[in-house]
């Protein structure tokens, strides 16, 4: 069955003591549900953007480490979900009721795994 990334997304100036007690009961009777029907295989939300640390190799070999996030954006992660769908209609069936719960928009995509060349095909 596909693996899905469910990504929900906060405004940069989104303030946490805004969230209501009504939204954090949502988003946990959604996590129950989705656990409940078997879909659900991790939930989490992330650190603000400020609090990132970008890496990128340069043309010397060298990896350097940069404060914040990797693009320029109003909007960033705040949050995401790894679903069990057997399509992209279940997993957006959930993520409807993920963007009705979560505070600002969310993404979908399909997670692709590619296998060890050095393993042995079973």
């Amino acid at each position: 069955m596909p693996l899905y990334l469910v990504a929900s997304y906060l405004r940069d100036d989104f303030d946490p003591s805004t969230q209501t007690e009504e939204t954090v009961q949502a988003i946990h009777a959604l996590n129950a549900e989705m656990e409940a029907a078997g879909a659900l295989k991790f939930a989490c939300g992330v650190s603000p953007a400020a609090s990132a640390r970008t890496l990128r190799k340069r043309a010397d070999g060298q990896v350097l480490v940069t404060d914040g996030p990797y693009m320029e954006s109003k909007e960033h992660i705040a949050g995401f979900l790894l679903l069990n769908a057997a399509d992209m209609d279940e997993v957006l069936a959930w993520a409807r009721k993920g963007a009705s719960a979560f505070a600002g928009p969310v993404e979908v995509r399909e997670l692709y795994f590619e296998p060890d060349p050095d393993q042995d095909a079973e």
